[in-house]
């Protein structure tokens, strides 16, 4: 025994030795044969992967290089191949290995059989059939886990959705022959009977701000009808558009259903009350000011709303009064009355202004909403260079009145309002008085304004923009300047100051009877959040039919912040060698 003791040792010491000795770093872990997708999935599933860059024993490293083979055949059964040929190489060199897989991935699995079915009253329900119709993969389809497991999620979703909350699984199983490299699908769901919508109770804590009664005027469905979801989001929607609350939570009690109708309660948290902003503002024409603003969200139980804003700067002024009721008969939406003071006093304008404007506004469907408006307005103004510039010459005021009627058609069809990538945006607004009927001129005017927004890749978005307007009247010089058309500006042709392009009286913009612009901007993005963009923008204020066109080109930056899109641009007009800079920031919604 004592002789056998040193022997045993000594093997031990020589296997730790030759274990020290096998020892390497994995320097790099290459996959070659596959697309992307694939060897994403292969190099996340390899245990080799999270040892690069470290010192491993040889035993480990022997062991890894072995499971190399097997994780990565795993790796590739998501995407229907069960029979790669599958090749891993070791190099070493410099006290370091680089490991190389070399994949055939070969012939994949294919759907020999697909029995995909819902038994039940929901196998009579069309839109389910049209769900069950999308499924995939379908007969001769690779079999791709990851297309079976959405779809098999998409139509358990939607049996919930649309109220067949007793659905469950009669059949659930994928057979994979690797022989015939072929999988049989075997997917059925009993649906049971589908629910209808039942009793809905609101309750409001800590305290009810307004009646319940207004609440319920949101719910257009009737106790009885047949459940589904969608009902809940609009009523969802509705209640978010009304801006009382913080916090919406909408809940159905299937398990508390009675004779099939199942109880919905919908909790709300108010908002604050009151709604306090302010702000600083500086333009080149209207100098430094500030901004203030007042906001009660629910005046009284009957949900009416009030407003207050003032822009108080140096040489322009403004102050908004507004009052809202909330509306639901045709269409939700708002009545609205409002009241504006507008005193300017630049270095070419001297006008005053008072409108009043009483409007209808509702939502005809998800992406459209319509406002109809009657304006009442006073307006006085008159161009400091028809005076020559003489102080000692008595100001020539001239006046109008209008009273008019409008309506605007918005619609938004977008993937997001924040910072949308696919979609368009735009409106369309028509307007028009009668002479000696409230207005001191005839006239028709129609202004529209568009926005298309197209993803490249996933860091880089296109935005195309264009606005066209145009005044039908015999009587121009009659026409306010508030009610005529302007280009130029952060929000118009950049590269010229605001109101620059049109008919002019010496330097300044009097304002037109027609109005063009168009703009193509490319954005890319460097992080989630900040990017830069370049642009150009093209257009005219003009009152004939040869418009006088001008083009501004420039660069800006951008960052998503969490109110919306901010954007800082540098930009330069074209049109004379001379121009300068203008430098614009402006934050907000893009359409």
């Amino acid at each position: 025994m004592p002789p056998a003791f040193p022997r045993t040792a000594a093997a031990a010491l020589l296997l730790i030795a030759c274990g020290v000795a096998d020892a390497a770093t994995v320097r790099s872990v290459e996959i070659h044969g596959l697309d992307d997708p694939m060897t994403e999935n292969v190099r996340v599933s390899l245990s080799l992967v999270d040892a690069i860059g470290k010192d491993v024993a040889g035993r480990r490293l022997a062991y890894l290089v072995r499971e190399a083979e097997d994780e990565t055949r795993e790796a590739l059964e998501p995407f229907g191949y069960y029979s790669p040929q599958i090749t891993v190489e070791r190099n070493r060199g410099d006290g370091g290995l680089d490991v190389v897989i070399t994949v055939d991935p070969g012939e994949p699995v294919r759907v020999r059989n697909a029995d995909i079915a819902i038994v039940g009253a929901g196998g009579r329900d069309r839109y389910l059939r049209q769900d069950l119709g999308k499924f995939q993969p379908n007969t001769g389809d690779v079999f791709n886990h990851a297309l079976y497991e959405a779809s098999k999620t998409r139509i358990t979703r939607r049996l919930a959705e649309r109220g067949y909350f007793d659905a469950d699984f009669a059949s659930h199983r994928v057979e994979v022959t690797r022989a015939d490299n072929a999988a049989d699908i075997d997917l059925v769901w009993t649906s049971g009977d589908r629910y209808d919508m039942g009793p809905i109770d609101f309750e409001q804590t800590p305290k009810r701000v307004v009646r319940e009664r207004l609440l319920r005027k949101l719910v257009y469905w009737k106790q009885g009808q047949y459940y589904h979801q969608g009902r809940l989001d609009r009523l969802r929607e509705s209640l978010v558009a009304l801006d009382y609350f913080s916090r919406i939570d909408i809940q159905p009690y299937p398990e508390k259903a009675v004779d099939g109708e199942v109880p919905i309660e919908v909790t709300l948290t108010p908002a604050k009350r009151d709604v306090y902003t302010a702000g600083l503002s500086y333009g080149t024409e209207s100098g430094p000011g500030v901004r203030l603003g007042l906001e009660r969200r629910y005046v009284n139980t009957r949900g009416h709303k009030a407003l207050a804003q003032l822009d108080y700067a140096q040489k322009r002024k403004t102050l908004t009064l507004q009052y809202r009721i909330p509306a639901f008969a045709w269409l939700d939406g708002w009545y609205t009355a409002s009241l504006q003071f507008a005193d300017e006093q630049t270095d070419y304008i001297d006008t005053r202004r008072v409108e009043f404007v009483a409007s209808r506004s509702g939502q005809y469907n998800r992406h459209l909403n319509l406002v109809a408006a009657l304006h009442v307005l006073r307006e006085r103004w008159a161009y400091v260079d028809e005076d020559d510039g003489d102080p000692d010459t008595p100001t020539a005021y001239r006046y109008a009145t209008f009273t008019y009627p409008s309506l605007t058609a918005e619609y938004v069809d977008v993937d997001s309002k924040m910072f949308p990538r696919r979609g368009i945006g735009g409106s369309l607004t028509l307007r028009g008085g009668v002479e000696g009927a409230g207005s001191d001129a005839s006239f028709t005017q129609l202004h529209a304004r568009a926005s298309w927004f197209k993803g490249l890749g996933e860091r880089n978005r296109l935005i195309v923009r264009g606005e066209i307007g145009h005044t039908f009247t015999d009587a121009l010089t009659a026409m306010p300047p508030s009610l005529r058309f302007y280009a130029g500006g952060d929000r118009s042709i950049r590269g010229y100051e605001w109101r620059e392009v049109g008919p002019r009286i010496g330097d300044f913009s009097i304002g037109a009877k027609n109005v063009v612009t168009t703009s193509a901007e490319f954005e890319r993005y460097f992080t989630d959040s900040w990017g830069g963009a370049v642009f150009v923008d093209s257009g005219s204020a003009f009152d004939g039919t040869d418009p006088d066109w001008h083009t501004g080109v420039g660069v800006g930056v951008r960052w998503r912040s969490p109110v919306g899109p901010l954007r800082f641009d540098i930009a330069r007009g074209l049109d004379h060698p001379d121009s300068p800079f203008t430098i614009g920031l402006s934050i907000g919604a893009e359409f």
